[in-house]
């Protein structure tokens, strides 16, 4: 099968990934950092390596880069762990549903007040948000590049905007990770969630919530952390006050090595994926009955439509009489549909990996052209 649904989850691991991930399975199979002998010591040492990583990577200190089973599960840590009652919360409409879910059930709970703000051009978003700013906001949260059509956001300006008015800033960087450049202190991000499994090439299981000096994240999760067993309060010492529990050890130590891959080659994967796009959606114009909603962009997202066929259905054909995978429907994100106005049929997604080859590229182009003609 032709896999092109790479914004859901990467489907090309690297050989060191893998190899990374089966060592561990096979011999460290032991708790990392909650025992004192070597094999335990041994995996601490693993995850504490791929901290420092990671912080690397996004400007960022390993003691405030907290592991997590995804990026849905970062964001909520997030969310939740910076809740400031009666506080005021702005987001937009290009968002995945785990930042609007748990921003609307606070908000029906009465918790927080909530703005979700739009603008139809993506370059004039800060302005928006900057003029929805009360008293009472505490926080920003928006996407660095849309799930749906590979936008990206305008994150630096609205950066200099959150902490130009004391406010804290979160950012979704499920799919900008791996293929856009993200620095907590030079973009003014304070806290930043990331999927291991996306860009980053890591396997499931793996996300990330890294977040800066100013910011306090209060635990979601509470229990073993390996440290102060005596006591009944869970450490307040980041990053184990956040990480009760066993951690995934597979997952980290191969997120460590995908990691270390694309921090030598972020430039040129992005370039690549930049150039698939740019070709895919340059023949999609061309084709009859198709509407293309993406521009060319280095997270390797073309979202189209055939007009008069449902995403699910052009997604079922390119599947089961193609052999091709894409993801059709509104991709959790409900807004960014109504946005488009595409929330009665969807978008067909495709995304690319830089493992990709322009022979499949060509091969999709031809089935798109053929189930157009078909329809």
């Amino acid at each position: 099968m032709i896999y092109l649904d790479n914004a859901a989850t990467g489907g090309f691991k690297p050989n060191s990934v893998v190899e990374e991930a089966t060592t561990v399975i096979k011999y460290l199979s032991a708790n990392p950092g909650r025992s004192g002998h070597r094999l335990s010591v041994t995996g601490a040492e693993t995850v504490f390596r791929c901290r420092s990583l990671i912080a690397e990577l996004i400007g960022g200190t390993a003691d405030r880069v907290v592991f997590t089973k995804n990026c849905t599960e970062a964001l909520n840590l997030a969310i939740f762990g910076t809740l400031k009652k009666g506080g005021h919360v702005i987001t937009t409409t290009f968002e995945h549903n785990s930042v609007l879910r748990p921003l609307t059930y606070l908000k029906d709970r009465g918790d927080i007040e909530l703005d979700v703000v739009s603008s139809n051009d993506a370059l004039n978003l800060a302005k928006v948000i900057e003029n929805k700013i009360k008293p009472n906001t505490y926080l920003i949260v928006t996407t660095a590049v849309s799930n749906v059509t590979g936008m990206t956001l305008p994150f630096k300006e609205i950066g200099k905007i959150a902490k130009k008015h004391g406010v804290f800033y979160l950012v979704d960087g499920a799919q900008a990770g791996g293929h856009v450049p993200l620095d907590l202190a030079t973009d003014n991000i304070n806290m930043l969630a990331l999927a291991g499994h996306k860009g980053l090439y890591g396997i499931m299981g793996s996300g990330v919530l890294a977040f800066d000096q100013n910011v306090n994240v209060v635990p979601l999760l509470f229990g073993g952390t390996g440290n102060m067993s005596y006591s009944l309060v869970q450490p307040q010492s980041y990053p184990e006050s956040l990480e009760a529990g066993t951690l995934n050890l597979p997952a980290i130590s191969a997120l460590c090595e995908g990691v270390r891959l694309v921090k030598h080659n972020l430039t040129n994967f992005a370039n690549q994926l930049t150039s698939y796009t740019q070709k895919v959606i340059a023949n999609l114009i061309d084709i009859s009955r198709v509407t293309c909603y993406s521009l060319p962009n280095p997270s390797g997202i073309v979202a189209f439509r055939i007009n008069g066929v449902s995403s699910e259905q052009v997604a079922d054909r390119l599947n089961y009489d193609f052999d091709v995978a894409v993801r059709g429907g509104l991709h959790c994100a409900p807004l960014m549909h109504e946005f488009l106005g595409t929330s009665k049929d969807g978008l067909v997604r495709a995304s690319f990996a830089v493992q990709n080859t322009t022979r499949e590229i060509d091969y999709f182009i031809k089935c798109v052209r053929q189930i157009a003609l078909d329809s």
